[in-house]
């Protein structure tokens, strides 16, 4: 991505932002193309001044002003942080941003039983996904939890699965078992560790490649043949020990966010 070049001029930027549970993404467009993007802690007590402070230094590190901005799109997992989110746009750029949410047009049509449940950035996803296939697709998406999402080849959100994250799952296990260090998420070197940390580190890697290997088998066999594509933080990291993902996109959520707001300007 040539971001430098990209952004030189003045011209107009859409901004997107993906609220995790435990990290923001934010994303930068000049029309189709996401011309820069960056990531950083989510913190459910921030205020929106906080909010503001923080976007705009990170805006500034590519020479955007608030000025250059000309919408905005938002998808939150984190009640709180939405109204906050809606005070920061309206104090320092006097308008109202686009919050996804129940009643925003995405084109999808919501086969669950209760559509007001789908969190936003699932659905975000799901949108993003079947732009990009037009065709049948699951989304398996590596956050706080692991999702998957399921679209149908006439691009209905059929409804999805929910398993806890690596992230939470290295966490009880430290957390239970004592003598059982932290470790920081990386791809094995081999297969069968040599000590505490390797081992760890295999099981967590190749336990969720296999998670998710089984369950996309077993969508397939009920969906037929569907594109599986990978996003979130974590994907890269397992995506290598899989044989079931299709594309690997980590920058999904944004572009769904893109997508969502031009359908609804």
């Amino acid at each position: 991505m040539s971001s430098e070049s990209a952004i030189s001029d003045n011209r107009a930027v859409l901004l997107t932002i993906d609220v995790g549970n435990t990290q923001t993404h934010i994303g930068a467009f000049d029309g189709a193309e996401l011309v820069e993007h960056w990531r950083f802690a989510t913190e459910r007590e921030a205020t929106g001044d906080q909010l503001a402070a923080t976007i705009h230094d990170l805006l500034a590190l590519r020479g955007i002003g608030f000025d250059r901005i000309d919408g905005e799109a938002v998808s939150s997992v984190v009640p709180p942080l939405v109204s906050e989110y809606r005070q920061m746009f309206a104090r320092y750029l006097e308008r109202e941003a686009l919050i996804v949410g129940p009643g925003t047009k995405t084109g999808m049509p919501i086969l669950m039983d209760n559509p007001r449940e789908l969190g936003a950035d699932r659905l975000v996803n799901a949108v993003a996904g079947y732009d990009r296939v037009r065709d049948a697709c699951v989304i398996v998406d590596f956050g706080t939890a692991i999702t998957y999402d399921a679209v149908s080849a006439a691009g209905e959100y059929l409804g999805g699965i929910i398993s806890p994250g690596i992230e939470i799952s290295l966490e009880a296990l430290t957390s239970r078992a004592a003598k059982l260090p932290r470790i920081d998420i990386g791809a094995p070197r081999m297969l069968i560790g040599k000590t505490t940390e390797a081992s760890i580190q295999s099981g967590v890697v190749h336990g969720f490649a296999a998670q998710v290997d089984g369950i996309c088998a077993r969508l397939r066999a009920e969906l037929g043949d569907v594109t599986t594509i990978a996003t979130g933080g974590l994907a890269s990291v397992i995506v290598d020990f899989t044989e079931s993902i299709d594309v690997v996109d980590e920058l999904l959520t944004l572009k769904g966010l893109r997508l969502v707001y031009e359908r609804n300007r």
